[in-house]
């Protein structure tokens, strides 16, 4: 079968870069030799299908094949493969046949979630379930299918999901205002069948609506809010060339996925007529969401990535809601179950923002002063993924600063109150509960600062006692401590001692003899706070450090492995740094765990107000000065002050 060439009845042209995004035509392609291998039957889906991008070092050959890989499910039998194409060969190159004890289960496909309403709604348990709590008409009852996990229980060889209740009276009623609570249905998704109801405790429906477009609900609209415009006559100052973006010495290639949503590739700064290189590739590669409710929703945890497909869910952005000023748009395709393309407009927005002051001074001994602005490039999409909206910022800034910021709002997931002190759980309506959970991000960060030698050192710093060296006891300190194994890059933020890890480069200095280098600060928010021994610690390991570091493996793409639904655990970065690689002067991976953990208030309800959290990049040495010197004054107007 892998040996078998099938040339599709089209040759798609082949996009201007091996790291663009996959076109609709190469998604056709792949399809047809996928079929004329006899991989496409009736019965068989795609659960993921995008490129499989070439290795590192056949991008900087030039490398022209384009591969696409794609998870299939046969939605009859629940058997699932994992297979690779290549178009410029026409032929299949890998297949492998997944087994659900050791690999799990593939992501989870629409026409899954569509069939469980129905399948719940005729299963008697289910319905004597809603008519113990006065429910009797299923039709107002909504059925939200969660990822199941995987506990141990006898039930993981099953590909199913865990089903929850909320009722909904009329057709534009806030469902998440009225969780059934204490019932779930276990659904099998290939024999589409309840094969178990849980039905634990029965609570109140709380009745509040929660329709925060109903005046009733916010009240009048607030009066006073003048327009704000934002204008650049002369255009914006970013140039975008198909997918390569380049603004005030930066270049970047914009790229999408239907797995991680939007990726950087190759993103280098000018400096002396040269462009340096940062950072091979940037992304979010996974997004873990567990719950803190011990009671019968302990298996509530999502990956939004690895289970669900981040990407898949892109908002199409609209100007002047969810972008302002002079914007670029790129859009995405992305195929279905099918394999057919489907495209996302404005799935990407590109746009550059003041940023407030850059660097200010007002010398004292001849009254002088110099203020510059600040100003950044703007790469940023949003996903919603259920009940959260995620916006997903990368900011270029003019002094070398790298940022990246999740904005994430939308509707909590809720559950009835238990009421007292509940300390699980916040009431945000009468009745109604907001359970505690994290939302742990993992940025896969390849770094290549000023080349692909580079070497990770962590920076604490720190006051010293009293001695003879510091009689006075004032001296602060830094200790460098160079992580030379993967093993031993496992770290964790100690905001005691304001930690940072250096990425430095062994093979270039600045003009004062050291390494050149790029430091990430993080924000040192708590990482995985469920027990180590849990199923959910095994299964999303990558989230109980703030820092991994790994040699550069081209089949190591995802922080908790390939196949996320209903693994048993082990997967992904724990097994990656297993081999504890030397990373020394090597070509090292960061992979960077941040996030909050959110214990809701009700002031986040009935939607919450946008909560940020991120990490910066800045350069280290890797500049022999401060390189926003050249920045010109705003139209000359910061030398004197306002009339």
């Amino acid at each position: 079968m892998t040996d078998t060439e099938v040339r599709p009845t089209q040759t798609p042209e082949v996009p201007a870069h091996p790291l663009d995004p996959a076109t609709g035509a190469e998604f056709l392609a792949g399809r047809e030799i996928l079929a004329a291998a006899g991989l496409l039957g009736d019965s068989d889906r795609f659960a993921y299908y995008g490129l499989d991008e070439p290795p590192k070092e056949e991008v900087q050959a030039g490398r022209t094949d384009r591969r696409l890989r794609a998870f299939l499910l046969d939605v009859a039998t629940g058997e699932s493969a994992d297979v690779v194409v290549s178009l410029g060969e026409g032929r299949v190159v890998s297949h492998r046949m997944l087994e659900p004890a050791s690999d799990g289960q593939l992501p989870i496909i629409n026409s899954e979630f569509g069939v469980v309403e129905n399948v719940v709604h005729a299963d008697p348990e289910w319905r004597a379930a809603m008519a113990r709590r006065g429910l009797a008409d299923v039709t107002k009852i909504r059925a939200l299918p969660q990822t199941a996990g995987a506990f141990g229980q006898g039930d993981d060889h099953r590909r199913f999901v865990r089903v929850l209740a909320f009722r909904q009276e009329r057709e534009h009623d806030y469902i998440w205002a009225h969780p059934v609570d204490g019932v779930a249905a276990y659904v099998d998704l290939v024999e589409r069948k309840v094969f178990k109801v849980v039905d634990e405790f029965q609570r109140p429906v709380p009745a509040e609506s929660g329709d925060y477009d109903d005046p009733a609900v916010r009240g009048p609209l607030r009066e006073g809010l003048r327009p704000i415009e934002i204008t650049q006559p002369e255009g914006p100052s970013f140039t975008l060339d198909g997918r390569r973006l380049r603004w005030q010495g930066w270049s970047m290639r914009v790229g999408f996925d239907a797995r991680e949503g939007l990726i950087l590739h190759q993103i280098s700064l000018d400096d002396a007529d040269r462009a340096r290189p940062v950072a091979y590739r940037a992304s979010i590669a996974e997004l873990v969401v567990p719950y803190g409710d011990p009671r019968f929703r302990y298996w509530q945890t999502y990956f939004d990535a690895g289970e669900y497909l981040l990407g898949k869910w892109t908002n199409s952005l609209e100007r002047g809601c969810d972008c302002l000023g002079e914007i670029a748009y790129l859009d995405a395709t992305l195929p279905d179950e099918f394999g057919a393309p489907q495209e996302i407009r404005n799935a990407v927005c590109i746009h550059e923002e003041d940023h407030g002051i850059l660097w200010k001074h007002t010398d004292v001994f001849n009254g002088s002063a110099q203020t510059r602005r600040q100003r950044r490039l703007v790469v940023s999409s949003w996903a919603t993924v259920g009940n959260y909206d995620y916006g997903f910022y990368w900011y270029f800034y003019l002094d070398g600063t790298i940022e990246h910021e999740v904005k994430m709002s939308g509707a909590l997931f809720t559950a009835a109150y238990p009421g007292g002190d509940d300390p699980h759980a916040e009431e945000v309506a009468p009745g109604l509960g907001g359970p505690v959970h994290q939302h742990l991000f993992c940025a896969r960060l390849d770094m290549t600062v000023d080349g692909a030698a580079n070497a990770v050192d962590e920076v604490d710093l720190g006051g010293l006692p009293v001695g003879p060296g510091n009689p006075y006891g004032n001296a602060i300190a830094r200790t460098v401590t160079r992580l030379r194994s993967e093993a031993q890059a496992v770290r964790r933020c100690d905001a005691a001692r304001a930690r940072t890890w250096r990425v430095v480069s062994t093979e270039r200095v600045n003009s004062y003899g050291r390494p050149t280098g790029y430091t990430l600060y993080p924000e040192g928010a708590p990482v995985l706070l469920a027990d180590p021994s849990s199923p959910l610690h095994a299964r999303a390991g990558f989230a109980a450090s703030h820092l991994w570091v790994t040699r550069y493996d081209p089949a190591q793409r995802y922080p908790a492995g390939d196949f996320v639904n209903q693994h048993p655990g082990g997967a992904g970065l724990p097994a990656y740094v297993a081999a504890d690689r030397d990373i020394d002067g090597a070509d090292v991976v960061l992979w960077h765990t941040f996030g909050p953990t959110h214990f809701p208030r009700p002031e986040d309800w009935p939607v919450m107000p946008v909560a940020r959290c991120g990490f910066t990049l800045k350069p280290t040495g890797f500049f022999d000065r401060n390189p926003a010197l050249d920045v010109p004054p705003p139209d000359g107007h910061c030398a004197e002050p306002d009339a």
